[in-house]
Formats: C-alpha cells, sequence, structure tokens
C-alpha cells in the first residue's frame, strides 16, 4: 500500500527517511510530480524503472536543493552557471559532462558520460532535497509512455502498490516537465522543450541548436523517446474538425460535433494550456474510453513559447508506440 503523506514537517521527513533507505516516494514539483529515488543507490535508481516500466537507456534527472550540490556531480561551464543564476530554482535541467568523483549512479546516467541536473522551485520541494542530502532522481511518476502526473492522485492511480509514498503538495503550477538543455558540446542544444521557454534561454545564452526529430537518436536526456506521454486512445494533431466518436483537446473556441470536450484555455492562453495538458490527456482517455470513443483529436497549439512544449508532448503522445 503506498502511503500519501501531507506536505508538512512530518510528511517530508518520513519522505526523506525513505528515500535514504532506497525507497520510492512521489512528490511534487513546479512541473509534474516526480517519482524519487536515491540517484547514487543503483537499487534505488533500479525499483524507479521497475516501477514505471521505464526503458533502462533513457537517463533520469537528479534533483537539488541548490546550485553547489548540482555541481558537484556536473563541471558546469560559464554559461551553465550563468543559466543557473537566472532559472534556478525553476523548470531548466542542465545536461553536463559527470565528474569523475561524482556520486550519481550509472544506471541514473544510463551509463552515459553525462548528467541531467535540476534545481526544482517551491519549498516543500527544497525542504524535502535538504533533508535527503544526496541527489534525487526523479522522472514523472507515472508509468513510462503514460501520461505525466500533475496531482498526487493521478500519482496514486498510476503508481499504487508500486512505490512506497507520494508527498502530496497539491497540485503542479507549470504542468509541463522541465526544458533540457545540453552543454556537453561546443554549443547548446535543446533536448526538450518545457517550463522555460526557448526565447528566456536564448536571452542568456544567443542561439539554441533543438533537433526535430529525436526517435532514432540514443536518450541523452529524458523526454526523448518517440513514444512518450501517450494515452491509450490514439491521437491525431491538428484537427480541423472533429467527429461524434472522437474526444476533442480544444484550445480557443471549440470545433462543434465532438463526444467528449476538454478545452486546455478557452482564452487561448499557454501557460494555462500547458497547466491543463496532462489532466486533460488523462480525462479524455480514460473517460473517452468509457464512452466508447475511438481516439482523441487534437486542436492546433502555436509554435510560440510554451506552445512548443506543449506540441512536443502532443507529438510524442501521436507517435507510434515502441515494440
Amino acid at each position: 500500500m503506498t502511503e500519501r503523506l501531507d506536505a508538512n514537517a512530518a510528511g517530508i521527513a518520513r519522505a526523506a527517511d525513505l528515500l535514504r533507505a532506497g525507497g520510492l516516494v512521489a512528490f511534487g514539483t513546479e512541473t509534474v510530480y516526480g517519482l524519487g529515488a536515491d540517484a547514487t543507490d543503483d537499487a534505488a535508481v533500479a525499483r524507479i524503472f521497475a516501477a514505471k516500466e521505464r526503458p533502462r537507456f533513457n537517463p533520469l534527472i537528479s534533483h537539488f536543493p541548490d546550485a553547489d550540490a548540482a555541481f558537484r556531480e556536473g563541471v558546469p561551464t560559464d554559461l551553465a552557471r550563468r543559466l543557473a543564476e537566472r532559472f534556478w530554482p525553476g523548470p531548466l535541467t542542465l545536461v553536463l559532462p559527470r565528474r569523475p568523483d561524482g556520486t550519481i549512479s550509472d544506471l541514473a546516467a544510463a551509463g552515459l558520460p553525462s548528467v541531467a541536473l535540476r534545481v526544482p522551485h517551491g519549498a516543500v520541494t527544497t525542504e524535502l532535497l535538504r533533508a535527503v542530502g544526496r541527489p534525487v532522481a526523479a522522472p514523472s511518476a507515472n508509468l513510462s509512455g503514460r501520461v505525466s502526473p500533475s496531482d498526487a492522485y493521478h500519482v496514486l492511480r498510476g503508481l499504487q502498490g508500486r512505490i512506497d509514498a507520494v508527498l502530496d503538495s497539491g497540485p503542479c503550477p507549470v504542468g509541463v516537465e522541465s526544458t533540457v538543455l545540453d552543454l556537453t558540446g561546443t554549443s547548446p542544444v535543446l533536448l526538450r522543450p518545457g517550463g522555460v521557454t526557448v526565447e528566456a534561454l536564448e536571452e542568456v545564452c544567443g542561439p539554441i541548436s533543438h533537433p526535430d526529430d529525436y526517435a532514432h537518436t540514443l536518450p541523452t536526456s529524458p523526454g526523448q523517446l518517440a513514444s512518450h506521454y501517450a494515452p491509450g486512445l490514439p491521437v491525431r494533431l491538428d484537427a480541423q474538425d472533429v467527429a461524434p466518436d472522437e474526444a476533442l483537446l480544444a484550445f480557443g473556441p471549440e470545433i462543434p460535433g465532438a463526444g467528449l470536450v476538454w478545452n486546455l484555455s478557452p482564452e487561448e492562453r499557454l501557460d494555462e494550456a500547458a497547466a491543463r495538458l496532462f489532466a486533460g490527456l488523462r480525462f479524455l482517455d480514460s473517460e473517452g474510453a468509457r464512452r466508447g470513443l475511438s481516439r482523441i483529436a487534437a486542436m492546433p497549439i502555436p509554435r510560440v513559447g510554451l506552445g512548443l512544449a506543449i506540441r512536443d508532448r502532443l507529438r510524442r503522445a501521436a507517435s507510434p508506440r515502441p515494440i
């Protein structure tokens, strides 16, 4: 049975004890709920992969209470320090070369010479990470390839009995994962759009490369598997019309005729759409299947700001499942 812990001193202490003992604890961040384990403990990290049924070649992001702790695991460039000063704590993950004396396990890093590091925002999260005193590996707290959870209820629905506890700090305000930026090469490369926009990053580091297709390369960070964030129902992108046997994921004025509707943002606000994305996919998937609908039709999302992250999630949700 999975414990549900309140986000108070006692709950944080219990969660930290479980993590230090090699347990799995889901906890809220400003992005989505993460499934945490001691990133220095191969056995604990292996439990993440087992609980999520996750492909082992996809590395994990390790979380820290502050930049100093993060940079004890990865070698920071001057650019990394500037980005950390600007965006940490916050929804930005930096991929850096692993330190030879670092403590993050090979399993968490997927055997790569790099590590993915993040300092999340939020008092409860920071208190938890300080209490653990070690890097905490934490992919999204859901079965691999399923929709990421934005509240504790979603975590329990997917992972009840598979993990030790969930620290319930309420809904996540951002609702999409962190932006992942690779700084291991000569110039920064966007590996995953997310909560920090490309435009904001480029104010600090100039032009960023962002490849369109990661499906045929070995992932160097989370979020690079092609079929990721996938509901059970098929997803049709950039829908201009909708059939009665389809569920509609709307943005702005709704297309009439759908069998079921979830509007990400009637006022076409991308921040609201991002925060409602995963909850909407979950609702349309479960309720649509219950009603016998055939698929989810997703209306177009603008290709700017957080719209890039939302489109990325939807593209992965619509990708064919790995065999």
